[in-house]
């Protein structure tokens, strides 16, 4: 990802006026399917209807690998919880649940991790399930179902989560990817003793989920506004987050506040916004290197980066070598434009494109990867760097050796009825995500955002399924503010299928803060398969984490779990 939002950080003292699921420290005002092996040998797309979040698009489509196995990742007899400074399951728990159709077939609790209808990346974390109780229920039964796995998972908590064993989720992942599976969660009332009963026993979430064939890659790091504000970050399996960078660790300039941030192509810097009156600074994130600047920026190209207001920057693959280290990004709340980052001159340091035929101002551009074009934000309401309220569409320009040219909007992404914003291109630079909300909506941290995925050259957009929250935890979208999406470094593909990956925002969490979380885009042909979202548990729950960038970042290994 060489792009990301021009928004800015506030200093510390305003910080605490933000109301929860805003963005403190950022801007300027502020009944369970059964599989079987013959079935699943004939069919490779799963559809799997869940009890608690009935009518939701929660199918998950798998590949045509077919049933493989019987494997014996699971094991034979169900897992009991032993108490962990709390309550432990009672050894007799299978008798009181009984078989699967025991009990209401509704009502039961809530999972939200991992949500029905969502598809893990082959290389995620250890997978933790996590549901609300419902009814006052202290004991559950969380069984998961594999088509190619000899016996079920089943796993009897009187807690509200539960973490797959790593040995376990390792051996599965690489038998059953591909491979249809059911999660399920049920729950009742126990009232304890030897003798002890279960009551209001009920079915809650069931749905399908799936493993996909193919890793995500790269590093995510991300912006967290709490305790001040820095950088951390992440690799897809890590169970814990780094930190990357902190405003003393800047060395470029005197750093109060880190801000919205992007990555340069090689991974080694990251180009961020700063304090008022919201300049840009770049430094590293690589081991024993923090905050250190590029050895090719010269005074020209630091002067530039430093004349406020600055939007965020972004950068190409191919504009980015000896001679040749370009920024793009938003010069006086106006214009989209060039910084070279080598200049020893501010004289020749920078310049604005041509944007011909578009009389509105630009903001918040993403450069494509072959250095070839830009897409920004046409807009007349930017205010410090970052998008305001007001009317917003996508247009692209070419890049032309620093000219520019004809201004041509969007097509599926330039309505005048909506407000299209925060475009980001693609890996192989053939679609573009992007932020889309109603026109009279401030787009800055906006709760009703959701994200869509377009053709990088027009087309028809494609809602994300990842938008939604769980049904049953009755928080809905519009409302969570799905924002700010990046894609993945790079694409893979499995047959026909090709997999990307893209990380967003959003304050569907149960404390209503902000959290990252990750969904596939699989792309067949001519049809365009999204999925649910999934939570990134390693990420400290209680923080306000936005605007992640994800690219090839080098830093620092996250310290060990406790």
């Amino acid at each position: 990802m060489r792009s990301s939002v021009p928004i800015v950080c506030l200093v510390a003292g305003l910080m605490t006026a933000v109301g929860v699921g805003a963005v403190p420290g950022c801007g300027s005002s502020d009944p369970p399917s059964q599989f079987d092996g013959a079935a699943d040998a004939s069919s490779g797309d799963v559809a799997v209807a869940d009890a608690a979040d009935a009518g939701a698009p929660d199918d998950v489509k798998l590949g045509d690998s077919g049933f493989n196995g019987p494997y014996s990742d699971f094991p034979s007899a169900p897992i009991i919880v032993a108490p962990d400074g709390g309550v432990a399951a009672p050894g007799t728990s299978g008798a009181l649940f009984g078989g699967a159709s025991q009990g209401a077939q509704s009502g039961g609790p809530c999972l939200i991790e991992p949500e029905i209808g969502s598809l893990y990346p082959h290389n995620w974390l250890r997978p933790r399930f996590r549901w609300l109780a419902a009814n006052g229920e202290n004991l559950f039964e969380l069984r998961v179902h594999a088509a190619n796995q000899t016996s079920d998972l089943v796993v009897y908590t009187a807690q509200t989560m539960w973490t797959m064993p790593k040995a376990m989720w390792d051996a599965l992942r690489d038998h059953s990817a591909d491979v249809a599976m059911t999660v399920t969660v049920r729950g009742g009332v126990y009232s304890g003793g030897g003798g002890g009963a279960l009551l209001g026993e009920a079915l809650g979430s069931s749905g399908a989920i799936g493993i996909a064939p193919v890793d995500a890659p790269g590093t995510i790091v991300y912006w967290t506004t709490s305790g001040g504000s820095s950088l951390k970050g992440f690799s897809i399996g890590d169970e814990t987050v780094a930190v990357v960078m902190t405003p003393p660790d800047v060395k470029q300039t005197s750093a109060t506040c880190i801000g919205c941030h992007t990555s340069t192509p090689d991974g080694k810097f990251a180009s961020f916004t700063t304090q008022g009156p919201w300049a840009n600074a770049i430094g590293s994130v690589e081991l024993g290197l923090t905050g250190q600047t590029p050895s090719f920026l010269g005074a020209g190209g630091k002067a530039a980066l430093e004349q406020a207001p600055r939007g965020i920057g972004s950068f190409s693959l191919s504009h980015w070598s000896t001679g040749d280290h370009i920024a793009v990004t938003t010069f006086n709340d106006q214009e989209i434009g060039w910084i070279d980052l080598e200049a020893t001159s501010l004289a020749t340091a920078a310049g604005v494109f041509g944007r011909n035929g578009d009389p509105r101002h630009g903001g918040a551009p993403t450069w494509s990867h072959d250095g070839k074009t830009i897409v920004y934000v046409s807009t007349d309401a930017i205010t410090t760097g970052r998008l305001d309220n007001g009317p917003a569409d996508l247009y692209s320009i070419p890049y032309a050796n620093k000219l520019g040219g004809t201004a041509t909007p969007i097509s599926g992404a330039s309505d005048p009825n909506l407000e299209e914003y925060y475009p980001v291109y693609s890996p192989d630079d053939k679609w573009l995500a992007f932020d889309r909300i109603p026109n009279g909506v401030n787009m800055y941290n906006s709760a009703p955002a959701e994200v869509f995925v377009i053709p990088s050259g027009g087309g028809t957009a494609t809602r994300l399924d990842a938008n939604d929250p769980p049904a049953c935890t009755t928080k809905t979208s519009p409302g969570v503010t799905n924002s700010w999406p990046k894609w993945a470094p790079s694409v893979a593909s499995a047959g026909t299928r090709t997999f990307y990956w893209v990380v967003f925002s959003s304050t569907r969490a149960p404390g209503n803060n902000p959290q990252l979380y990750v969904t596939p885009v699989v792309v067949d042909g001519a049809k365009i398969t999204t999925y649910r979202a999934l939570y990134f548990w390693n990420q400290p729950e209680a923080e306000n984490n936005h605007t992640p960038a994800w690219d090839v970042f080098k830093i620092p290994p996250p310290p060990p779990p406790k």
